[in-house]
């Protein structure tokens, strides 16, 4: 199965592109809400637009609205007002089916229709996303529409037979790149419907297989979570992506989803890089036809594709073990981001908020890790002293200021107060022995 570019799929025959509930969501309904949309963005000034959508079907006219109005959409990777208004200098408003208590310009998505053609699209359309980065200030990226395009043909040339008269659910969202990719671009470039609503609970998973042959984008959270009691499945492939499965994890998906999950490996800067279907603890990556891993130093390896918009490739956070054959197992990462709940989170990101706290004086952040569960711990030293008793009401203050700016996830769990943060001999921070100060439970 072939997938087509949206050019084509965009003025095909009638079909179902989505659902929401019992709703069908028809293919020329999508094409005039996008010709009324992108009326309506050509008329206002600016040209960077943020998406932020609840409903992946509203998320998909407005994203092709914005490219054929030749706007540029952004998705900032959450839907946060504070975080929307800190972007103030790089975007010219948001479209968002969302209340949204923002000083940018807001304009609220309607499903309004309009007949007419639309004309081509521009040669560079192209989409900004947002990602954590290793200096805790999130990292701009710049992906292509024919990037995107290209990576959903590698899928389908890897999974689209496996897509043949499947639905698509997701427990992902569609604004990050995995989400944007996987639940609602290669479905539409195959043909295949996919779900306006994202699940969050097995409850839901069993709600939708009466609608019969599925696909599952997912995450080891998600399939970590599945209640296998609920599930008779027609599921026809698994993909996560996100973090690491561990072995567990992926056979008690297997059992209760009856097929094996197939992992992806990739960022948001580099696209896709590699998949490995996880029948075995150590099944090895392999990566998509076009992609080199390259080594530049003992411990350090760097990727080249036609994904990525750079002739010197990326650098890649993680530790590889290359075989000789090409294929690898991943062994570590380098830098400063962590994977909690499956979700990228920026220690440097969440030291710079703490440092923003009125009295506290210096700042560490850790993943933590109780009962094979990761959360985040930070160890704060104050500019006065703290009592024992105003211990419990200082730490429920400091996470109301916190709550703006941090997603759950990252929202630090295990708290310490110190005199001074431990650092080595040669002034950096000493980790083993911040590390210890959480040995101790809360």
């Amino acid at each position: 199965m072939n997938a087509q570019p949206i050019s084509h799929w965009l003025n095909s025959a009638e079909r179902i592109v989505a659902w929401r509930g019992e709703q069908a969501l028809m293919l020329s309904s999508l094409r005039r809400q996008v010709v009324a949309l992108s009326r309506m963005l050509q008329a206002l000034p600016g040209t960077h637009w943020a998406l932020c959508f609840d409903d992946s079907y509203r998320f998909c006219v407005a994203l092709l609205a914005a490219w054929y109005a030749g706007k540029t959409p952004v998705i900032p990777g959450h839907c946060r007002a504070a975080l929307l208004n800190e972007m103030n200098d790089a975007l010219d408003g948001v479209i968002s089916d969302l209340p949204l208590d923002t000083t940018l310009s807001l304009l609220t998505f309607q499903e309004e229709e309009a007949e007419g053609e639309l004309p081509a699209l521009p040669a560079n359309a192209a989409l900004v996303l947002f990602t954590s980065g290793s200096t805790g200030t999130p990292r701009r990226v710049v992906k292509s529409l024919a990037v995107l395009e290209q990576e959903s043909r590698w899928l389908a040339a890897l999974w689209g037979k496996q897509l043949a008269g499947c639905r698509v659910i997701a427990s992902v969202s569609h604004q990050h790149l995995y989400g944007l990719t996987f639940r609602i671009l290669l479905p539409l470039a195959l043909g295949r419907p996919f779900s306006a609503q994202q699940i969050f609970y097995s409850e839901q998973l069993a709600e939708q297989q009466r609608y019969g042959r599925h696909v599952l984008i997912s995450s080891p959270a998600f399939l970590r979570r599945l209640d296998d009691s609920l599930i008779a499945s027609d599921c026809a492939l698994t993909v996560s992506a996100g973090g690491m499965l561990t072995w567990r994890d992926a056979q008690h998906a297997r059992n209760a989803l009856k097929c094996a999950v197939n992992e992806i490996y990739g960022s948001t800067e580099t696209g896709i890089i590699a998949w490995r279907q996880r029948d075995a603890d150590e099944a090895v990556w392999r990566c998509f036809p076009g992609v080199k891993l390259e080594q530049t130093a003992p411990d350090r390896w760097q990727v080249f594709s036609s994904l990525i918009d750079c002739n010197a490739g990326w650098p890649l956070d993680d530790r590889l073990i290359v075989t000789q054959q090409g294929s690898f197992q991943l062994a570590g990462r380098h830098d400063r981001v962590v994977k909690i709940e499956d979700k990228r989170v920026s220690l440097s990101e969440i030291e710079r908020r703490l440092l923003a706290l009125p009295g506290v004086t210096d700042a560490v952040a850790l993943a933590v890790t109780r009962h094979e569960r990761q959360a985040i711990g930070v160890v704060v030293t104050l500019n006065a002293p703290l009592s024992e008793p105003d211990y419990p009401a200082q730490k429920r203050r400091w996470k109301q200021a916190l709550q703006p700016w941090l997603e759950p996830v990252a929202m630090p769990r295990h708290w310490r107060v110190v005199d001074t943060i431990p650092v080595t001999s040669q002034s950096k921070r000493a980790w083993l022995q911040i590390e210890e100060l959480f040995h101790v439970a809360d």
